[in-house]
């Protein structure tokens, strides 16, 4: 497991790197997803992460192989990766967020900065903002 780390959020191309068992996952990224398969860490899954996913799915940019109702179903089958539900305190700390590109990146850090806990991601923008610790 990475250092200490019990508990994390995930971001949109960890999730999927890590279901896709791509070796582009980094180290400690993969350390934490193996410790949640053994169900030895926990690993929340931001509401705005499935509907990212829904939305590359729906426009081709990723195959998922099954339906994301099945993905989803296989994910949360595991206790240890926690569905996050959006809410108003995140959607308000998400404009906290510097503006860019990815509107997912704002609603994905504010869930891990509610946590208080470290975002699993390789992100450059999400890393140089600095507002969350984040792990890959």
């Amino acid at each position: 497991m990475a250092r200490g780390v019990t508990a994390a959020v995930c971001d949109t191309h960890a999730l999927l790197f890590h279901a896709a068992r791509d070796r582009r996952l980094g180290r400690r990224a993969a350390a934490v997803f193996a410790a949640c398969e053994a169900r030895q860490a926990l690993m929340y899954v931001p509401a705005a992460v499935l509907w990212e996913i829904a939305l590359l799915a729906r426009r081709a940019r990723i195959d998922l192989g099954r339906p994301l109702a099945s993905f989803s179903d296989d994910l949360f089958s595991n206790p240890a990766f926690q569905p996050l539900d959006l809410g108003v305190e995140q959607i308000l700390l998400a404009t906290e967020y510097p503006p860019n590109a990815d509107p997912f990146d704002g609603l994905i850090v504010a869930a891990a900065r509610l946590l208080e806990l470290p975002l699993v991601t390789q992100d450059r923008a999400i890393v140089a903002s600095a507002l969350v610790p984040t792990l890959w």
